[in-house]
């Protein structure tokens, strides 16, 4: 190479040199922070998050550099101070009859890490509702499902029945030995389709449910339970006895309302089944009731004398005493009609909290109130669902009333009516006309006001237009 050649390329390479001088370095990419990652929902804020994982708002924040507050569903947090864990973290309702060791099993987590990550102290805190934290790799996970050993099997048999080995049941579900399973004990089985019984369910019950979980004050509950052999079953939601009835897939179903005064906080679900031969196997459970959250309406000026206990109570008491009979057949069929044209305006919310002439907010909204829009449209009221008229004419606070068993300890209450088209013990169908919106009674205006009642309670009867039951 020349002398000439040479100076040029050198040359060359100090100019590059001076103009990449004259530019900063490009930022490197930062590392990822350490630690599992929780996958934003719809509804979430930060707060909300920080609170669940017992962090601050500030080190959530800067742990993301996250230019300011704002989340989107499907953003990725990692969480601080759990550097020492990778994978995703989710929350999810505790379910009913579960234990801590059956659901580290059952998603194949380590107990300890269950009880890191949602700083258990006591089994007692595991109550149905709960809003447990649960860590799951990233990768896709296994599928499967949970089988139980049999009385006299062996875990040696139950991986031959299931067409798995000894030592690879063992160590998907962390026993350190392989007598460590006690019959009935649930044990998570790869490519296994059953879904297997919870923990903590007696030998009598194959499966029990609870939806929705949490329970809100004001809402309809399901209890579903399938039995292993012939019983009885009965039972206790809060401070409520349970009707159970059979549903043609053989299953067990109790429909249940949750009152809208109830306190929030924790209270019994208690299943009792009584075998063939006079023993009794039961199983309880703590359950959450969260609050409804209800407004409270303006308040109402009526007349005194619908507001004097020695007129409201024994109407009261007549009402509850009506509707505590359970008509064993079941009338409706799926999701209830709305009763009214669908033009009708809501002008007050199931819940919400009342006072009358004054006085404090001691009362509550026991069914939904549908006004007058618009003379235009018609005044018909008509049957939600179908059912039998148990009940047809005047009351002092509800006004000119109807109303309808539908079976299993559901009814509807129409009241403040103008005009009733319907006798006691006739049979009606969803859609039927029944009524005409009226202003008698209790109230500040024409209108009709709707209710649910769930075995004795009153419930938000919105629920019944949205939710079908019973659901599978």
């Amino acid at each position: 190479m020349n002398r000439r050649l040479v100076s040029v390329i050198a040359n060359l390479s100090a100019a590059i040199g001076l103009i990449l001088a004259a530019f900063p370095a490009a930022a490197q990419t930062p590392e990822p922070p350490a630690g599992p990652v929780y996958i934003v929902q719809e509804g979430d804020t930060l707060w909300d998050i920080a609170i669940r994982f017992n962090v601050s708002l500030d080190s959530l924040v800067s742990y993301n550099n996250l230019a300011g507050q704002n989340i989107y569903v499907g953003d990725r947090l990692v969480i601080p101070g759990l550097e020492n864990l990778s994978g995703v973290l989710s929350i999810q309702p505790m379910p009913l009859g579960e234990t801590l060791r059956s659901l580290s099993r059952l998603n194949r987590v380590d107990p300890a890490i269950l009880i890191e990550l949602n700083r258990i102290v006591s089994p007692m805190e595991l109550y149905a509702g709960y809003g447990l934290i649960l860590l799951q790799p990233e990768t896709e996970p296994v599928s499967g499902g949970r089988v139980s050993l049999a009385t006299g099997e062996t875990l040696l048999e139950l991986a031959v029945r299931q067409g798995s080995s000894l030592w690879s049941l063992a160590q998907t579900n962390g026993l350190d030995r392989t007598a460590a399973v006690l019959p009935g004990d649930p044990l998570f089985v790869p490519g296994a389709q059953d879904a297997g019984p919870g923990a903590g369910l007696p030998a009598a019950i194959s499966s029990a449910s609870l939806d929705p979980l949490p329970l809100t004050q004001g809402q309809t509950a399901q209890i579903s339970v399938s039995l292993a052999s012939e019983a009885t079953l009965s039972g206790l939601l809060v401070d409520r006895p349970l009707q159970f009835f059979q549903t043609e897939g053989g299953a067990w179903v109790a429909l249940q309302g949750v009152h809208a005064m109830t306190d929030p906080g924790l209270h019994p679900l208690r299943l009792d089944v009584t075998l063939s031969d006079g023993t009794v196997q039961s199983f309880e459970q703590m359950v959450l009731v969260q609050d409804g959250h209800f407004r409270q309406d303006p308040i109402l000026q009526v007349d005194p004398s619908t507001i004097d206990p020695a007129i409201t109570e024994p109407e009261n008491e007549w009402l509850f005493s009506l509707t505590a009979t359970v008509t064993p057949e079941k009338y409706w069929d799926g999701l209830f009609q709305l009763p009214v044209d669908s033009e009708f305006c809501i002008r007050s919310m199931y819940g919400n909290r009342r006072s009358y002439n004054g006085s404090d907010f001691i009362y509550f909204h026991t069914g939904v109130d549908y006004g007058i829009c618009s003379k235009a449209h018609p005044f018909d009221i008509y049957a939600p669902a179908a059912g039998v008229v148990v009940f047809v004419g005047p009351l002092t606070v509800r006004g000119n009333a109807t109303v309808i068993d539908h079976g299993w300890g559901i009814y509807s209450g129409f009241w403040h009516q103008d005009e009733m088209y319907v006798t006691e013990g006739e049979t009606v169908t969803a859609g039927q006309l029944i009524g005409k919106i009226g202003a008698t009674g209790r109230v500040t205006g024409p209108h009709l006001h709707w209710e649910v009642w769930a075995n004795g309670v009153q419930v938000n009867p919105l629920q019944w237009l949205e939710e079908a039951f019973p659901h599978p």
